[in-house]
């Protein structure tokens, strides 16, 4: 029996799973640590995380994985990697850390994407990046250049965090198009990496890393690695990508239409286009997808709601440390719209789906005689459904259908207020599976080492758990809820800006 092996890269945890090539099905999946890893902020607005602590959570999510299962490391047949995108690691030219990675979340660079936006057109920009430059891991590295100058010559290679864990495994400095296009160092319309605004800000194509296919063998695992993990020695690294597309893929949304959600720390919608797509303000973005090629390209368009699971992790601080599963059942205990209790779950950093404005979460008409604690967690998972129900909206706009999502039955998924939520205030179908960020590395991994002829052999085993369908009783009730939502919004976070005709249109 051969094995394929998952590596999932997250702000709260890392997770590793470890599936039968024989039966496709996971054997075992461990997370490490138990508790969720610190983001430290040293000024309102910032999120970072040490890269050497995501290398040791992978070190100690191996040896729990061969705790749990005992396989023969020498039978596993290639490794895989999913991790949060848009983060800046640098490395000197002995390979080591220069600084705490400035990790997704993290707005201190919207200025300089916003000016940047400004300088070389906006028009420009979204014909040829798809994108602002925004928030995102080009401006990251153009904020170090400019505040961090001494430490900024000394780099040798930047690195998002996959490419980085993918460097501790093999000791190869590399990337993919589709990492390159998450940092905004790729041009869609020339194909290749994005020269102008590298030269705007001043950034040398040299720190790049060399770019590698996301299906393919991409080193080996050194001797040093295999040691410290246990692990056999020259087996192939052949699969990266960023969470988001990979989640995508875990879900097997790989073809124009189809769309995938995920709500973990973050919360995202993410659909495939095979066609240029871009929102106006940038408040969604497009991203070169794992599958795309250039006799058919493939773009993933992606909406992300950074303040969803952290909420519900910090809801669960302030309630007592209950059981997540206990929250869920105490938010069904209060009605739909939660008694006129609206929460806005923007708290954790700028949101791209409110133009990168500082926001900051909200808790609106609560009412000391009327509400309770159960109050109070349905509002929040009703106020992140919305939050990405507007973003869907936007998405809608661009041509990206929404009648189908799919996502894994996991973190707050798996609460029926949320599901219930998700389904009737964006009247979609909502499919959930047997999957989940690991795993689809782990097949990933697959087919980047030949054990997968296909992404079809691949995911021959994806089990539907599943569907959900809009009830028109439970439309009628979100749907003023949803409006009233929508208000507060516009009334508290957006006071000069006016709901987009497109949310009133596509809703419901």
């Amino acid at each position: 029996m051969k094995y394929l092996l998952g590596y999932d890269i997250g702000s709260s945890s890392i997770k590793a799973a470890l599936l039968s090539v024989d039966t496709g099905q996971c054997v075992a999946s461990v997370t490490s640590p138990s508790t969720e890893m610190e983001i430290t902020a040293q000024v309102a607005g910032w999120a970072e995380q040490r890269p050497e602590r995501w290398w040791q959570e992978v070190v100690n999510a191996t040896k729990l994985l061969k705790q749990k299962y005992a396989f023969d490391p020498a039978l596993v047949a290639g490794i895989g990697i999913t991790y949060q995108m848009h983060g800046l690691v640098l490395l000197d030219k002995a390979g080591q850390v220069l600084r705490p990675a400035i990790i997704w979340c993290d707005s201190r660079a919207v200025e300089f994407g916003n000016q940047a936006f400004a300088a070389l057109g906006e028009t420009y920009c979204l014909d040829n990046y798809l994108n602002s430059p925004g928030n995102f891991t080009a401006s990251k590295l153009k904020w170090v250049k400019e505040n961090e100058p001494d430490l900024y010559a000394r780099i040798h290679k930047i690195q998002l965090p996959g490419d980085y864990i993918a460097y501790q495994l093999t000791g190869r400095m590399q990337t993919t198009v589709s990492g390159l296009s998450e940092g905004v160092f790729w041009n869609f319309r020339e194909q290749g990496i994005a020269y102008d605004l590298l030269a705007y800000y001043g950034i040398s194509r040299e720190l790049l890393p060399e770019v590698v296919d996301t299906f393919s063998e991409q080193g080996q695992l050194t001797p040093e690695a295999a040691q410290e993990l246990g692990l056999h020695a020259g087996t192939p690294i052949s699969y990266r990508a960023g969470d988001q597309p990979n989640n995508a893929f875990s879900l097997n949304v790989l073809q124009p239409g189809e769309v995938a959600a995920t709500a973990g720390t973050s919360g995202v919608v993410y659909g495939i286009t095979d066609a240029p797509a871009s929102d106006p303000q940038s408040r969604v973005n497009a991203f070169v997808h794992v599958n795309s090629t250039i006799e058919q390209p493939r773009n993933g368009v992606l909406m992300c709601v950074n303040g969803t699971g952290i909420l519900n992790s910090w809801l669960r601080k302030i309630v007592g440390e209950l059981p997540y599963e206990t929250m869920n059942q105490l938010a069904a205990q209060a009605p739909v719209g939660a008694d006129g209790l609206l929460f806005l779950p923007f708290g954790n950093g700028a949101e791209r789906i409110l133009e990168n404005r500082p926001t900051e979460a909200e808790l609106h008409g609560l009412s000391f005689n009327i509400h309770s604690r159960n109050h109070v967690l349905r509002a929040a998972q009703e106020g992140i459904v919305f939050a990405l129900h507007y973003g869907m909206d936007i998405m809608r706009s661009m041509g990206v259908p929404m009648q189908t999502v799919r996502a894994g039955n996991a973190n707050m998924f798996l609460s029926p207020v949320f599901r219930e939520a998700f389904v009737n205030s964006g009247n979609v179908t909502l499919e959930l599976y047997n999957t989940d960020a690991a795993q689809g590395a782990a097949r990933g991994a697959g087919i980047g080492a030949g054990v997968y002829a296909s992404p079809a052999e691949a995911f021959g085993s994806l089990e539907r758990i599943l569907t959900l369908e809009p009830t028109p009783a439970l439309q009628e009730q979100y749907q003023g809820t949803y409006a009233r939502w929508q208000q507060a919004l516009t009334n508290q976070i957006l006071p000069t800006q006016t709901t987009p005709s497109n949310v009133a249109q596509h809703a419901f």
